[in-house]
């Protein structure tokens, strides 16, 4: 069917915008490389660069194969990894028959298995995140991104019927993509154990801090970046134009969410800095990155839908929440070297119920109705728009804990019991990097280990 230069230039122009997002998000990936390097102890710095590669490569294969049809499929009578041009893609609604929105989708698909890698980080064999990442981007993450995104899902705010007369608000992802990591990353460092050494004889908590400040730094801020296609550009469709109304479309809510975003983790990253100063006694950069990053996993959810000021709120809040789940878990000697879980699973909880309390019903309407006018739905609890959203947003917490756990935790465990999840205990004193990677990511690490060597066999050639 033709159509009107008019409509031809507000897809090319929606298409344009839907990409430059998903490259942004994309390039989250090589702030995640470069946050997790920096976390880690030196030894392991090759491995975990690795792995943040294999979760890009292998996710693109279970996503296209498995995953997108999972997650926007809706046909009821046809074999869901059997479809045309792309795996299932015959099943996919018109509106979304387009591969700019598949790329965007993948972008978000591996950023899940990134922030579980981390939580395992140092002591995992490779070959467990292969199996890992191919089950969590091509299953277990399409099922909940089918749930609340796609618009038969169960818990999105636009099917029908609506849960609760909402459905569950969670724009860009704290539960959708956030949560389901932490929760993934939480089975996978419960069911290996902390690394040696995290914890003394007497249970007290031993200090391994990451090798690289400059790297974790860096990461974050590509992170904070990449965080702008990630929030604004799941305005999918910017061109947007709302009924009776000549200045509003999706366009007017771009800018707005781009500052709610900026807003939470600025304020999250003030909050951690001061407070782990009171705890510990110094500032330290490390903890404020982590505070930003946390505040920018809160205010995901509803970052299109609340004003700036509640975003302020939000990233204060965030920040104690990772700040308490840090101590809890150092008490409980849980150990996550890079805080995924406190930080990916607290934070993204508290941002789905966020939303409950605070998203403004003006923008909801905007977001999820086009502006409609004479339309009524619930919003936040604490501006008067009574419980459905909150309740909706709670279901969503709910069984996103259910839903990864009873996939998820099973997995990990078979994985140990086939002992294919956890490395020897010598070779992750040694290090990754050398007992498994052929050697160090640093020339330094690489000629004090080969002089090492050079010096024991002297020594033994000598006696």
């Amino acid at each position: 069917m033709a159509v009107s230069w008019e409509e031809s230039v507000t897809y090319s122009i929606n298409t344009i915008y839907l990409l430059f997002s998903a490259y942004l998000v994309f390039l989250m990936q090589l702030g995640f490389a470069m946050l997790c390097a920096g976390s880690v102890r030196a030894k392991n710095a090759m491995n975990i660069m690795l792995t943040n590669v294999v979760d890009a490569v292998v996710g693109s294969i279970s996503y296209y194969l498995f995953g997108f049809a999972f997650a926007f499929g809706a046909g009821s009578n046809s074999n869901p990894f059997i479809g045309t041009e792309f795996f299932g893609l015959k099943d996919i609604p018109s509106s979304s028959y387009d591969y700019s929105f598949f790329l965007y989708q993948w972008a978000f698909a591996i950023a899940v298995a990134g922030i579980t890698s981390g939580s395992i980080a140092e002591r995992t064999q490779f070959s467990a995140y292969l199996i890992f990442s191919f089950f969590l981007t091509g299953f277990v993450y399409p099922i909940v991104v089918h749930w609340i995104w796609s618009s038969s899902g169960w818990l999105s705010p636009s099917s029908s019927p609506l849960l609760f007369g909402s459905g569950a608000i969670d724009f860009a992802g704290s539960g959708v993509v956030h949560l389901v990591g932490g929760i993934a990353g939480l089975w996978g460092s419960l069911i290996e154990g902390p690394r040696v050494g995290r914890f003394d004889a007497f249970g007290k908590p031993v200090a391994m801090r990451g090798h690289n400040a400059t790297l974790v730094v860096l990461g974050t801020f590509l992170l904070w970046f990449g965080w702008f296609g990630f929030n604004p550009g799941s305005f999918d469709k910017i061109l947007v134009s709302y009924p009776k109304s000549s200045d509003q479309g999706n366009w007017t809510g771009v800018g707005r969410t781009a500052v709610t975003t900026t807003l939470a983790g600025s304020t999250a990253g003030i909050v951690t800095l001061f407070g782990r100063r009171l705890l510990v006694g110094h500032w330290d950069a490390l903890d404020v990155c982590n505070g930003v990053l946390g505040g920018f996993v809160a205010i995901t959810s509803g970052c299109s839908v609340v004003e700036p000021w509640a975003a302020i709120i939000c990233g204060f809040v965030g920040a104690w929440v990772l700040i308490g789940l840090n101590i809890l878990c150092l008490k409980l000697r849980f150990d996550d070297p890079l805080e995924a879980t406190q930080l990916h699973g607290g934070c993204g909880a508290w941002g789905v119920i966020f939303t409950g309390l605070f998203a403004k019903e003006e923008f909801v309407i905007q977001v999820y109705n086009s502006g409609d006018s004479g339309i009524s739905r619930p919003y936040g609890l604490l501006l008067g728009g009574g419980w459905g959203l909150l309740g909706a947003q709670v279901v969503e917490v709910l069984v996103i804990l259910g839903w990864v756990s009873i996939t998820m935790g099973p997995m990990f465990y078979m994985l140990h019991k086939l002992h294919l999840l956890r490395i020897p205990v010598e070779e992750e004193v040694a290090g990754l990097d050398i007992s498994r990677h052929g050697g160090y990511a640093y020339n330094a690490l690489q000629q004090e280990e080969t002089g090492r060597r050079f010096y024991a066999e002297y020594v033994q050639n000598a006696s």
